[in-house]
């Protein structure tokens, strides 16, 4: 079966892109170089066409029971405007996908789910539907979809393309009437930086894209250093961190998995998982030598295989070897000396925190005074989580 191309296709070529399979699309892997646009977005802007992506409508009656059943986070009486992430798992805990929740309106959700999982996702989504009165509304061939990254992206979005987006907290999103149609703008991303993805028309993503290329103000970005940037601030790719047979508890994930909530498909093996605990784990690892780690490589102790490297690169923003791996849990501990066998020689290394770079997003913080013990309360938009503040 032949590669699908996003409504940039044309553009990337124009601009010598190498293109590449990924996901069922031909995607511009690198247009200068990975370290070269990787480092834009880290210290100036990058923009990337990720058209690729699905988009799925769910409405009706039910649609906030059904997201409910179908999704790990608890989206239950959010706001408009409020996005989750989280997973969607088989009964026994394997993950299906792992993706965004848009809160459109009442009884109205967009998700946003990984492009070699679209026909997977949708299907799946329609089987465990029979008992509520939804619409599923594939979208997947209505929208592009461009992210604009980086610490200049902001500065971007609003002077370039005219989008004002500087209200928006981290994980939120507003729709915006623009060429005479609607569109989302999010403050979201997948780079560890500062951002903004924007779903559109076929045609409105070209335009933007157009602006944005015109601009100078922002470089076209592959996703080479789409992987780089995510890996290094421990954000998980499914196939490689979460899969069918890896679980979010066993990928450290259990934060965006809500045990509290009523029922969702595979909390039953989740909670047993979490108090059990988990056979394998995905740990960081760092290396002494300057050798990489790459994908499948063999992960060695006391002599015998105990797991697998599921990314590796030599981290463009720090120069250290490292990767995120799959071992077991004995071996999972923090400090826990490894090696790992790159080109049948084992490399020395220690299990580390899987951040190998520190995040930058821009978050608006709440405070709320708690008058019960007169301690202010910290919530991020991100994972509504509290934390208690110094006075």
């Amino acid at each position: 079966m032949s590669e699908k191309r996003t409504c940039l296709y044309d553009k990337h070529v124009k601009l010598g892109a190498k293109m590449v399979p990924f996901g069922g699309f031909e995607m511009p892997i690198q247009y200068t170089g990975i370290e070269d646009e990787h480092n834009a977005v880290r210290h100036a802007c990058g923009v990337f066409d990720v058209s690729h992506m699905g988009e799925v409508r769910i409405t009706g009656k039910d649609a906030e029971a059904y997201v409910q059943h179908i999704f790990t986070n608890d989206v239950k009486d959010a706001p408009v405007g409020k996005i989750f992430y989280g997973m969607m798992l088989y009964e026994n805990g394997g993950t299906v996908d792992d993706l965004l929740v848009y809160k459109m309106g009442e009884n109205d959700f967009f998700l946003v789910i990984n492009a070699a999982n679209i026909a997977k996702d949708v299907d799946w989504m329609n089987q465990h539907a029979k008992n509520y009165q939804v619409n599923i509304d594939n979208q997947s061939e209505h929208y592009g979809q461009i992210a604009v990254q980086g610490p200049e992206a902001e500065e971007v979005m609003e002077q370039v393309l005219g989008l004002e987006c500087k209200e928006l907290a981290f994980y939120t999103f507003k729709t915006i009437e623009t060429d005479g149609e609607k569109i989302i703008v999010s403050r979201t991303g997948y780079t560890g930086e500062d951002g903004f993805e924007v779903y559109g028309s076929h045609a409105f993503i070209q335009k933007a894209w157009d602006k944005l290329m015109e601009s100078g103000k922002a470089k076209p970005c592959g996703l080479g250093c789409r992987d780089t940037l995510r890996f290094e601030v421990g954000l998980p790719l499914y196939g490689d961190e979460l899969s069918a047979d890896i679980t979010p508890v066993m990928a450290g994930l259990s934060m965006f998995v809500k045990l509290d909530k009523e029922e969702f498909i595979g909390k039953e093996a989740i909670a047993k998982q979490k108090t059990e605990g988990a056979s394998q784990k995905v740990v960081g690892i760092l290396l002494s030598s300057h050798a990489i780690p790459r994908h499948g490589y063999e992960v060695v102790a006391e002599d015998k295989t105990i797991g697998t490297v599921t990314t590796g690169y030599k981290s463009v923003s720090t120069g250290q070897s490292v990767c995120m791996a799959l071992v077991d849990a004995a071996y999972a501990k923090l400090g826990t000396p490894l090696q790992i066998r790159i080109h049948r020689k084992l490399h020395d290394g220690e299990v580390v925190k899987k951040r190998f770079y520190d995040k930058h997003y821009k978050k608006w913080i709440t405070l709320i005074h708690n008058k019960q013990n007169g301690k202010d309360i910290r919530r991020t938009p991100l994972f509504g989580e509290s934390r208690i503040c110094k006075n």
